[in-house]
């Protein structure tokens, strides 16, 4: 039977919705805005009168986005870097996590001490600069990839997860002569699903958005991933010159350069969001690793 609540309880429920409400409002309206303004006057934006429904709908900007080639190239290159960093930063994150959550590994300890410590301290910007010119990988793409592939954050994620399976599966494969590679590649992976979900969406998310090394290593304008290139529109003002060849005015020239900066938001953001109430419970799963023991 179940138990009626009582006005407080009411009372108590109310707030929380209101609360809750308010705060998936203050989340979303940022987003919707993006998208009205993007197909919006912008002398409409400007003036205040775009805050709930578009005003005098044009998909100019986007017509102008679509048919810039360095959309689509910056498009290819981060898919292609996020696959990649999404592969190789799984790869050594597990090569790391699994011997530390070895208890007959020894030094384990130190040696996580060593990881924890990059956590609060790194040796800056220009000295990893310094080593990715003299490893010759300037205007490369490992430029992009390699050095963000390690976080120590993600070694402690997965390091949890594995030292939550049994050591009866490990003493069971010894038994039937199965090596450490042997019990790794045939047991301890097809079991680490989940955590290996968690750590590809979690490489994949952070190189998707992420430009700055892209800004630092990358001279070549064909290898810019996407992010670098809305940055030039958003924050330089540089939309390609294919997208405003064909305006001679200068205002008309920016008015379709704010239609296009609300317009790229939208075009870089919808991946993730396509992606995300997919794969939402893998983030969950990788938040709670750890958190019951029993």
């Amino acid at each position: 039977m179940l138990k009626r609540k009582t006005k407080s309880d009411l009372a108590f429920d109310i707030i929380n919705y209101l609360f809750l409400g308010c705060f998936t409002l203050m989340i979303l309206y940022p987003l919707y805005f993006i998208v009205i303004a993007s197909i919006s006057d912008p002398n409409k934006i400007y003036s205040g009168d775009v805050w709930l429904l578009p005003q005098n709908i044009t998909f100019d900007g986007y017509k102008r986005i679509f048919s810039d080639g360095s959309i689509w190239n910056g498009y290819k290159n981060s898919i292609l870097y996020a696959v990649l960093n999404g592969f190789v930063s799984t790869t050594l994150v597990i090569m790391a996590a699994y011997p530390l959550s070895r208890k007959d590994f020894y030094g384990r300890n130190v040696i996580m001490t060593f990881f924890i410590i990059t956590m609060f301290f790194n040796g800056g910007i220009i000295p990893t600069y310094l080593v990715v010119k003299d490893l010759h990988l300037m205007n490369s793409m490992w430029a992009v990839i390699l050095p963000g592939a390690m976080d120590a954050f993600l070694i402690i994620i997965a390091k949890t997860f594995f030292e939550e399976l049994p050591d009866e599966l490990r003493e069971a494969a010894a038994i039937d002569g199965a090596k450490n590679l042997r019990y790794l590649w045939s047991i301890v992976l097809p079991l680490s699903k989940p955590i290996i979900a968690v750590l590809v969406l979690f490489a994949v998310v952070r190189q998707w958005n992420g430009f700055f090394d892209a800004l630092i290593y990358l001279s070549d304008g064909d290898k810019f991933p996407l992010q670098l290139v809305l940055r030039n529109i958003l924050i330089q003002s540089q939309p390609s010159g294919n997208m405003l060849m064909d305006i001679d005015n200068m205002l008309a020239k920016q008015r379709v350069t704010e239609l296009i900066k609300f317009g790229v938001i939208i075009v870089s953001a919808v991946p993730l969001l396509a992606l995300y109430p997919f794969l939402q419970r893998y983030f969950v799963k990788g938040v709670m690793v750890g958190s019951v023991k029993g």
